[in-house]
Order: structure tokens, then sequence, then C-alpha cells
């Protein structure tokens, strides 16, 4: 059964790209395609054209370039495990699903340089199994790393449980490649620790949301393989104690602190009734926990862990840790994170809520977390609001569980949207961002055209025009309008 949807100059376009790509490159089959037409949050359903899976550059490049020659938009798409929409079609059919996952290659490593150069439709996951194949590691990880794309990675600068220590996905960038708007490539794979020629290009491509290039392939830094690490569940009395037991530890750890992970009572106790078998680290109860980890590589490895004991006493005697077990294994380490990492599907199990990742001034972070969680469960009675993850780098996910009992699709359309307009405004106010690490996609869009800094958006909308005036890359994302062709 084919995809269907009529437009000028459909049937010429589909003839062209299925020579050019062939049979295994150009699919109409609804069956093929439907899996890829929902988003990973459920939140949106598109139509598309027909789906097309490149092999190479040059395959994408001669593709975009017919694209543009019958004015057919472009959505492309990695692992579609995206949290904003920004990897999903309009309902109109008329869109191109671009599948980047047929290029997935190591296309080369240099252990010596420390550099990985990878195709963007590369699985994260496959990335970390080739640098540690090296005896190196590629410092970025996160929940969805064996479904998400080096690609989807860099255009939406994707962020993780290392920020603290290594950045944005944009810190792991040191070249590009990618193919703009009319089929011509932009390529600067090769890494310059110097060069001013002007603007960095590629970082304006990363973070983009495949509105103003489609990355094909991107060169990245790696680090040393980890010999020892320390993995410290610690209990504490409030959110602000946390902040300064992160201080203490950046203080005393410096470098080696690679992770600094908040999660409150009630998401833990969440997290306990769903993992089957699960055990509470600490026997007493705890209003808020901390998840820290510091690691060394082989020429720190050998007093990593009386360093760590010593900095975890030396909190104890300052009183910023009621209680904390450090793990005696990695089976013990991986289950501390395993808590962490369950927060949000014990929830989506539970029932409804409305999920935002946000930010604000990392100083600022237990005072908003305090002043907006009563403020947003005054305002909706019998909703639970709970904040928890990458404190170290001022961005939590700020979560609201719907009331039990609730129809869905009516309080997500009605209450949900109202309370993410409140949420955003009262991130707004204290000087943070709607979208830490997420994203805009079609989640924020709107959002961020009413809180966004009109010269800004201004400077956004521009580049937009220039880069890609057809408005034909993955319109309907990040931007409120997409430009149109003179």
């Amino acid at each position: 059964m084919d995809t269907h949807a009529t437009f000028p100059g459909e049937a010429p376009f589909l003839e062209e790209a299925g020579e050019l790509l062939g049979p295994r490159g150009l699919t109409r089959n609804a069956e093929l395609i439907a899996p890829w037409l929902t988003d990973w949050r459920e939140r949106f359903t598109g139509r598309a054209l027909a789906m097309a899976s490149p092999a190479s550059s040059e395959e994408l490049a001669a593709l975009i370039k017919l694209c543009a020659k019958h004015g057919v938009a472009v959505v492309p798409q990695g692992g579609n495990s995206g949290m904003s929409g920004g990897a999903t079609p309009d309902a109109s059919g008329h869109a191109l699903l671009l599948s980047m996952r047929r290029m997935n290659k190591v296309l080369s490593l240099d252990a010596a340089a420390r550099q990985v150069t990878c195709e963007a439709g590369l699985i994260l996951q496959s990335l970390h199994e080739a640098a540690d194949a090296a005896g190196l590691r590629f410092p970025l990880t996160l929940g969805g790393k064996g479904s998400a794309t080096i690609g989807g990675l860099v255009s939406t600068n994707a962020g993780g449980n290392q920020v603290l220590r290594h950045g944005t996905m944009r810190a792991q960038v040191l070249g590009l490649e990618a193919v703009l708007a009319d089929g011509s490539v932009f390529s600067a794979l090769t890494p310059l620790k110097k060069d001013n020629r002007g603007f960095d290009l590629k970082q304006l491509l990363i973070g983009s949301e495949g509105t103003l290039g489609i990355i094909t392939a991107a060169t990245l830094r790696l680090v040393p393989a980890i010999a020892e690490r320390l993995v410290i569940w610690a209990g504490v009395p409030s959110l602000h104690t946390a902040r300064r037991l992160l201080l203490h530890c950046e203080d005393v750890a410096g470098e080696a602190l690679e992770s600094f992970e908040v999660v409150p009572h009630a998401s833990l106790q969440r997290v306990l009734a769903f993992l089957p078998g699960a055990r509470a680290p600490l026997q007493a109860d705890h209003a808020w926990h901390a998840l820290i980890e510091v690691v060394a590589d082989r020429a720190a490895a050998a007093d990593l862990r009386s360093r760590g004991e010593a900095m975890l006493a030396d909190a104890f005697e300052a009183g910023l840790v009621e209680d904390a077990a450090i793990a005696a294994s990695e089976t013990q380490a991986e289950a501390f994170w395993l808590l962490r990492e369950s927060v949000a599907p014990s929830e989506r199990a539970q029932g409804i809520a409305v999920q935002h990742d946000i930010s604000v001034p990392v100083e600022r972070m237990p005072d908003f977390v305090e002043a907006a969680v009563p403020a947003i469960e005054a305002a909706w009675p019998g909703t639970e609001a709970i904040a928890f993850g990458h404190l170290g780098d001022g961005n939590v996910h700020f979560h609201v569980i719907a009331p039990p009992g609730v129809a869905r699709a009516q309080w997500e359309e009605r209450e949900g949207k109202a309370i993410s307009r409140q949420v955003y405004d009262l991130v707004t106010q204290w000087g943070g961002s709607i979208s830490a690490e997420h994203g805009i996609g079609q989640v924020k869009r709107d959002e961020l055209a009413r809180l966004g800094d009109p010269v800004a958006l201004d400077l956004l909308s521009r580049v937009k025009r220039a880069l890609d005036p057809a408005g034909l890359l993955n319109p309907g994302k990040l931007l409120a309008q997409q430009a149109t062709s003179a």
C-alpha cells in the first residue's frame, strides 16, 4: 500500500527521485513509513509524500537539488527519539521524510589525535563502542543512546548527564559536513585549533534542528577512557543544600566531577514502585537525593577512591549530607544510575504528565524550584509538580503530573497547554530558557515566538531566509513563520 499526496510536480519528482535512489532508497509503502510518522512522545503524527534513505552525502545532495527544483519540503530524521516533535512531518502529506539511518559509518578514528569522523546516521551507542575499542570514549551520553543518531544530536545540540564536565554536543563537534537547501555541500570536517576565516559556520548549523542544512557527517572529539569511577548516592534535606554540596564537590574534585544529578523523594518512590526488584540506596527517607560521579583516567586512578571518600567525609562534617552510599561495584553503580534514568519512564507508567526541559542560571535553580512547584500546584489543584535532573548545569526537567482519572487528550489540550504556558512564563521571568537541551521543534515553537527576544527572533528569521529562501528545510519547526520564496 502506498501513501498518497497530490501537488503540482509530484509525479515528476517521484520519478526522478526513484531513479536517483533506487527502490532501497525511496519508498511510498505506508507500512514501512508508518513507524516514523509519529514522534517518540506520541504527540504528533503526520503524513509523508515518501520516505527517502540516501546512502551517501552525494546522493543526498543530488536529492536536495531535486527537492529544490520541484519545491518539495524535506523533514530530516535520525533515530526519531527527539522530545519536541522536530522530526515529524505535518499532516499535508506533501513533505519528503528523509531518513539518515543508512548513513551510519565510522569514516575514520584517529586515536593519537583523539578524533573520530562519522556519518550522521551513526547510533550514539555504536560511537561509544567504536571509541571504547580504541581505548577512548565519546563524552556525551543519554538515556536514548541506543536510538539517537549523531546527526540528530548535533542538530538539537543535545545535552545529557556529562554536560557538567564536558559541555553539550556543541562542545564535542570539531568539524561538520552538511547539505544546504540548494543541494550544495558545506564541508568543514577537518578540525583546526585556530581558524579565523570569518564566521564559524558549523556553529550556526549546530542546534538549528535541520532548518538551515542537513547534517551528513561530523568530526568529534574523544577523551581518555575512564580507568576508575566513584558513584555516590547522597541524601540531602533540601535543594539549596544540594547546591552547596555541588559547590563543595567542584572545589574538591575539580575536573574529576563528571555528573551531579538530583532526584526528589516522590520521584524516587515512584521509581522504586516501577522497577522490579529495585532497592533504595539509603535506609531512611530524604527530601532530595544527589547522584554524584567522579572519574579518573589511568594517570589519576590510583587515589580516586581515597579522594572521593575524603570529599564525602568533608561534606558530612559540613552538614551537607544526611546519609550516603558509595557504589561498591560497577553493578551497583549502574543500579544507582538506573534509578535516575527511570524517573521519566516511571511517570509515564503512572499516567499523564506535561514535561518541560528548562534552565535558569545555575545559582538560582533552588530558588526557582521552591517558587515554581507550589505556584503550579496551587494554580492547578490535583497536579503534582516535580523537578529533577542536571542541577550542575542549571537544567532540570520540570514535569507536572495530571490528577488521576483525567482523559489524556482533553487534559493535554486544555490544562496541559495552559500549565506549560505558565511554566514558561515563570522560567522567562527568572531569566531562563524554555529549552535547555531538547530543542524547540513543534512543541515549543509558538512559545518561543511569544516569549523570545524580538531582536534574536528577527535574526533567526533572517538567517533562515538567507539559507533557505523557499522554506523547504524542516518547515514548521523552530520558527513560527517559515520563509517563502519570492
